[in-house]
């Protein structure tokens, strides 16, 4: 059997190839093929596309590159009619991966959705959409099966895949060394994985180290950038560690990150952060009208309540981030709230082993087809 499975950024790469190795796990016959990065690669899966040339952040940024995008649909829409799966499997990366949908449901290939698109969050009825397109969806976050019967289609909760990942994790015991890290407290700084992001939050978190020299900052930077993307932390002597973030969160005491998935990750490290995000004025302005849930990190979202603090577009400033980071760092009230919190997040998480229960449920409905 063929599968045909794509990924538009790192997250949803990495999250793929642990699908496409539970998968063959199943049945070391699969072929897999589709766009997607380095980990889908290494994993097994022919690469049509890969996902560095499209991946993109904010509603502007996409109009922008409009063209760029509408290539590469074509591109993988064509190989898909040339490689003839017996089944899609899309990963996150909804603005791209629903297109793709409503072509093979049109195709009449099945079509396999994990990690669902966030219709919760923005224009909720994109979940009829959803509905009319996808065979089986797979969600990765506790309160998306509720939200979605209301639109009377039961979906399928399967553990979230960070906790997966995280819980295989074995810390660098060279980490530190290897880094000539000294003896001061480390904030990991996390600026995103898409170049728009990166540029538009580096400023400000390398601003920080001269407001506060009695800690460590750190950049967990991602080697699928160009090296100028970094450029600001070089020149303020900000040490960056590529592809290692894990390990950066591990010995991390306190962290500032970049609204995503990330944020998730940090709490499940147990570190205490800031949320923070900025696009552009118009991509806000956009979002700020259509965005109808009262949080934007995975944290709160979870919990229901705000765990973490989050500081969005105009209120992400140096005086604003130093004060809550110093908090997060020095007062021990503050920090026991945090962790308290990320404990309601982790019991709401569950126990499921994400990409195991989703590549026992989409090889199931295989062998039934």
């Amino acid at each position: 059997m063929k599968i045909y499975i794509i990924a538009g950024e790192r997250s949803g790469d990495l999250h793929a190839s642990n699908l496409i190795s539970a998968l063959s796990r199943l049945d070391p016959s699969l072929e897999f093929r589709g766009m997607g990065g380095e980990y889908m690669e290494q994993s097994g899966c022919v690469l049509a596309a890969h996902y560095k040339e499209i991946a993109l952040m904010g509603f502007v940024e996409v109009l922008l590159h409009f063209r760029r995008v509408l290539k590469y649909l074509n591109l993988i829409k064509k190989d898909i009619t040339a490689f003839r799966p017996d089944a899609i499997v899309l990963v996150d990366f909804a603005g791209f991966n629903m297109k793709i949908a409503r072509f093979a449901h049109d195709q009449h290939i099945p079509v396999h959705y994990y990690i669902s698109p966030k219709v919760w969050a923005w224009n909720q009825k994109r979940a009829f959409k959803l509905k009319r397109y996808i065979d089986r969806l797979y969600a990765i976050l506790p309160f998306e099966p509720d939200f979605f019967r209301k639109f009377d289609w039961e979906v399928d909760y399967v553990g979230n895949p960070l906790k997966d990942e995280i819980a295989k994790f074995k810390p660098n015991p060279d980490f530190l060394n290897r880094h000539q890290l000294g003896s001061k407290p480390i904030v990991a700084l996390l600026p995103g994985s898409r170049k728009q992001e990166v540029e538009m939050m580096l400023k400000t978190m390398v601003a920080l180290k001269e407001r506060m020299d009695d800690v460590a900052f750190v950049v967990a930077a991602v080697s699928n950038l160009p090296d100028e993307v970094y450029l600001l932390a070089r020149k303020a002597s900000i040490p960056l560690v590529y592809n290692q973030t894990y390990d950066l969160l591990a010995y991390a005491k306190a962290a500032v990150v970049t609204s995503g998935t990330a944020t998730l990750e940090t709490a499940l490290f147990g570190v205490p952060q800031l949320v923070v995000y900025r696009t552009s004025a118009l991509s806000f302005y956009i979002a700020r009208q259509l965005i109808k849930v009262p949080y934007i990190s995975l944290v709160n979202l979870i919990a229901g309540r705000e765990v973490v603090k989050e500081l969005i577009q105009e209120d992400y400033r140096n005086e604003e981030v130093e004060r809550e980071l110093s908090l997060l760092i020095n007062h021990e009230g503050r920090i026991q709230d945090v962790r308290a919190g990320y404990n309601e997040v982790e019991e709401r998480i569950g126990h499921k082993k994400a990409s195991q229960e989703t590549a026992r449920l989409i090889y199931t409905s295989l062998e039934k087809a």
